[in-house]
């Protein structure tokens, strides 16, 4: 009898699921099930469009989907469409693999404001998500960044980056012309860890200063090193190439370009500033105990700006009628066995991807 198995999002982690059991059980059957109406998740509406050599990653991702024995079911939502029971009785086994698709909670005071964004909602719009609003207002000249990795870097190189720049990729008309239209002129970074901590790889910050018309601004004291950034660095060759080119850019006159990228390390926000919208931000200065973890200074420090975009993590939303801890924002799992309220494993129900491990 040919094994029937249904997998619940058609991202990178469920495409590779189906590959996985294809190379193991190789007759068997495999649907995957996608709400969207176009598979491959985060690589196609998750990576900045100025990085297509990410992107190429689709080209594997559709190799699979072409294997006999796998189909791709497009625009069908679990829980709407059709329950994971249903699913449960018409297949063997049912693999949930919907990814992290909102952003982790910002608690701080002022965090609702209007012009207060997570970084998964931009991204989603700069690469044209169908469930996300066309329109983006870019009319503050001074933007703030919160987070140390890639989405972070991404987002601030996209919100510098002049629009012309992205012409020859595939970013829709009307993200080209809110960009062309954009008054961000300051776009200012902001890591709570120094820069031997930092969670972004050398070369996607490199990129920052590769932008044409577009500077990238460091304070030297921002680059004073400690003894646990001197032990990373001993330690880390990526962390020691980050911290090289930190401190070139450190050393380099103006260019006078219109556009500035200025990156702030060891600030930890505090609360965003407003009445009716985002006026500013303020941060707790921080520094490393000697095992390495930032704590506070005591000292605050604010600035003016007018848009806040937070990229500080995802988190994965529930699936109707799978077990979720919310607090972890994933489903509770046994080396990918989902368990129920008591621990116990539910049957041919299992998880993989970052609804998985988070």
């Amino acid at each position: 009898m040919t094994p029937r198995i249904a997998i619940v999002g058609a991202g990178p982690a469920g495409i590779y699921a189906a590959d996985l059991l294809r190379a193991q059980v190789p007759e068997a059957a495999i649907d995957l099930y996608e709400k969207l109406p176009a598979p491959y998740g985060l690589v196609r509406y998750g990576v900045a469009p100025d990085h297509p050599r990410i992107r190429k990653i689709i080209d594997a991702l559709h190799d699979v989907l072409l294997q006999p024995g796998i189909r791709l079911r497009g625009n069908v939502e679990v829980g709407v469409d059709v329950t994971v029971d249903e699913l449960r009785r018409a297949y063997d086994g049912v693999v949930i693999a919907t990814g992290a698709d909102r952003d982790v909670a910002f608690d701080v005071p002022g965090a609702e404001l209007p012009g207060s964004f997570g970084a998964a909602e931009f991204v989603a719009w700069y690469d044209a998500h169908p469930d996300v609003a066309q329109g983006w207002g870019l009319e503050a000249e001074s933007v703030a960044v919160l987070g140390a990795g890639n989405v972070a870097l991404d987002v601030t190189r996209i919100l510098a980056k002049h629009a012309a720049a992205l012409e020859s990729t595939d970013t829709p008309d009307h993200i080209l012309d809110a960009l062309t239209a954009s008054r961000v002129r300051d776009v200012h970074l902001f890591a709570r860890r120094g820069p031997a901590d930092v969670r972004f790889s050398a070369l996607e910050l490199r990129e920052l200063g590769e932008q044409h018309d577009v500077e990238v601004i460091v304070d030297p004291a921002d680059l004073e090193l400690d003894d646990h950034a001197s032990r990373m660095l001993e330690q880390f060759s990526q962390r020691r190439i980050i911290v090289r080119t930190l401190a070139d850019w450190a050393q380099r006159p103006s260019a006078g370009a219109s556009r500035r990228i200025h990156l702030h390390f060891r600030h930890r926000p505090v609360r965003v500033v407003g009445t009716d919208r985002v006026e500013g931000i303020e941060f707790e200065r921080t520094a490393s105990d000697p095992l390495g973890r930032m704590v506070g200074t005591g000292e605050l420090v604010r600035y003016e700006v007018g848009a806040v975009y937070r990229a500080i993590g995802y988190l994965s939303s529930p699936v109707p009628g799978v077990p979720f801890d919310a607090a972890r924002g994933v489903v509770p799992n046994a080396e990918g066995r989902v368990l129920d309220a008591d621990g116990t494993p539910v049957p041919g129900l299992y998880a993989t991807g970052w609804i998985k491990r988070g």
